[in-house]
Formats: C-alpha cells, sequence, structure tokens
C-alpha cells in the first residue's frame, strides 16, 4: 500500500520561507515523476513543481524563480522549497505522482502567508 505523508507547513509571513516534505512508503518513489499540488479556498487543485526520477523539473508560472523541488531517491521524500512567499501562496499542499493516482492523496499541509 502506498503512503503519502506531507510535513513541514505552517504560517509564514510573506516574504518568508518554508520548506515542505513528502515522504513515501511503498515502491512508486524511484520509478514516478512526483509532483507538489496545492488547493487553495474556492479554487481548483493544481500543479504547482514536478520532478522526473532522472531530474528534470518543471514548475506553474506562478511559482517559477521562487520554488524549487528536489527529490532524495534513497529516502523516498520530495522536497518542495518555497521562497519569496506570498498571500496568494496560501493554500493547502499536496504531494502526488504525475498523473496522480486518487488513492495516493494524503492529508496535505497548510500553508499561510500573511502581509
Amino acid at each position: 500500500q502506498v503512503l503519502l505523508v506531507e510535513s513541514g507547513g505552517g504560517l509564514v509571513q510573506a516574504g518568508g520561507s518554508l520548506r515542505l516534505s513528502c515522504a513515501a512508503t511503498g515502491s512508486i518513489f524511484s520509478i514516478n515523476t512526483m509532483g507538489w499540488y496545492r488547493q487553495a479556498p474556492g479554487k481548483q487543485r493544481e500543479l504547482v513543481a514536478d520532478m522526473t526520477s532522472g531530474g528534470k523539473t518543471n514548475y506553474a508560472d506562478s511559482v517559477k524563480g521562487r520554488f524549487t523541488i528536489s527529490r532524495d531517491n534513497a529516502k523516498n521524500t520530495v522536497y518542495l522549497q518555497m521562497n519569496s512567499l506570498k498571500a496568494e501562496d496560501t493554500a493547502v499542499y499536496y504531494c502526488n505522482t504525475v498523473p496522480v493516482v486518487a488513492g495516493y492523496w494524503g492529508q496535505g499541509n497548510q500553508v499561510t502567508v500573511y502581509s
């Protein structure tokens, strides 16, 4: 059974930084593209960053230059370093594969940016 557990969210002032972690159990990690998604209140969940098992990355335009995704295949963990945070980054952040597998959604992590 695959389980994805996110951690590292919290409350931060605009301009600050946070790092999210997603630890995966099961054997999905090394062969899949992993992504960070977020869902803001009243909005659809969106993909903000992803990284292939080979290290290729993609970012949504809204976070490009501010967020960095990385992964440690040995630890089955994917990270999202978020810098220069803005109020509009406030959302619940999730990790999942790309494309998503519905059964892999974890509890998510709230990130709240205040100005």
